[in-house]
């Protein structure tokens, strides 16, 4: 049986197109290998791509597990966001990555450009 905070995530997956809400770029859900070899990537790297539940408000403020405060978020995304003592709410995290991800200096690296082009 799926827990409400599974059926959000894989609902705000498809609604976001299997894109990150902060960086854009595609996640996977089920398949790290297959997403490894289409994107030339290791299995490392593809790791940073699965698919998160991100809680718009967090959990310990009163977050709950429902779609309308999960969207879905690549790993390296949602963990960066939580790393700082001061989380960034959600618009400040996706306008900073946004930036980021222009100046080439986001997870993009992990993925050829000419494959960002295409997602961007």
């Amino acid at each position: 049986m799926l827990t409400t905070l599974i059926k959000s995530r894989i609902k705000a997956f498809n609604l976001q197109q299997g894109r990150c809400i902060y960086c854009e770029l595609p996640m996977w859900s089920d398949d790290p290998e297959a997403f490894a070899r289409k994107y030339k990537i290791t299995i490392k790297g593809a790791a940073l791509f699965k698919c998160t539940a991100e809680h718009l408000l967090a959990k310990q403020d009163g977050g709950k597990d429902g779609e309308s405060n999960i969207v879905a978020a690549c790993h390296f995304c949602n963990q960066n966001r939580h790393k700082c003592k001061k989380p960034k709410d959600p618009i400040s995290y996706k306008l900073y990555v946004s930036s980021r991800v222009g100046k080439g200096r986001w997870n993009s690296v992990l993925i050829p450009s000419h494959y960002i082009s295409q997602y961007m």
